[in-house]
């Protein structure tokens, strides 16, 4: 039992891994001992998070747009020429769009599906042979997508298709979590409250007010992302197929 945790040696890859969640899970992976590898698009932030990471293991940047089908496809390329297994994919990497509803824009909805969803199942797609490759009876290779606790309550934000999206990954979750088990590859997501990211700066003026409304009475921090991560990629979790783990505080709980 004491392994069961031990997640050293593995090889994963953390898409908007350059911050936010993304840099939080890379964190815990690479400390653990996972060659990680993480993606972004603005190549200088993640060039500054892997050097950071570095300081603390084996951490590589590759820049990638995985908002289009291309990107996706060049990402995945590059990541077949570097390594032939792959344990762990986290697909974190996603977008947002805020409008009311007399004035949301078509180009606000499609953005988003594209990056929180249709580039999620397609990544996954061609990084399929890699996880395949890593897949092991007793130890699973592991899909990670990053939903939110958007699809379990209102957000009381304009955000319409940022909910749509997460909601349409947890399904999307479920379905691939059945289609691939039997492979031994085991797909599960993370739904996450509020954690301080780039998506959440504009709320965090009013951090004291929205950590009322959290029953554990603050915001999520690095450990936490890092935690459910760590377990959903090792040995304690190869019985988990197709579920979402909120890591809230208990915000839906209270709901």
């Amino acid at each position: 039992m004491k392994s069961l945790f031990d997640i050293e040696g593995k090889v994963a890859v953390v898409t908007g891994g350059s911050r936010g969640i993304g840099a939080m899970i890379a964190r815990g992976f690479v400390e653990n001992g996972v060659k990680t590898y993480i993606t972004a698009r603005k190549a200088e932030e993640l060039q500054a998070t892997a050097l950071a990471l570095s300081r603390l293991g084996e951490c590589t940047a590759i820049a990638a747009d995985l908002g289009t089908l291309e990107g996706v496809t060049d990402f995945a390329n590059k990541m077949g020429a570097l390594e032939k297994k792959l344990h762990i994919l986290v697909n974190n990497a996603g977008a947002s769009w805020g409008a009311s509803i007399d004035e949301f824009p078509e180009s606000g909805w499609d953005k988003v599906m594209d990056l929180n969803v249709k580039s999620l199942f397609f990544l996954t797609q061609k990084l399929l042979p890699a996880l395949r490759a890593a897949s092991d009876p007793e130890d699973p290779a592991r899909v990670i997508n990053i939903g939110s606790v958007n699809s379990f309550m209102h957000s009381k934000m304009d955000n319409y298709s940022y909910s749509a999206s997460k909601s349409a990954v947890h399904c999307l979750t479920r379905h691939l979590g059945a289609d691939l088990a039997g492979e031994n590859i085991n797909v599960n997501g993370i739904a996450p409250g509020f954690f301080p990211s780039k998506m959440t700066a504009h709320l965090l003026d009013h951090e004291e007010e929205m950590t009322r409304a959290i029953p554990r009475r603050r915001l999520g921090r690095a450990e936490d992302a890092a935690g459910i991560a760590i377990y959903l990629s090792s040995r304690a979790s190869s019985y988990v197929v197709g579920q979402m783990i909120v890591v809230d505080g208990g915000m839906v709980a209270a709901s």
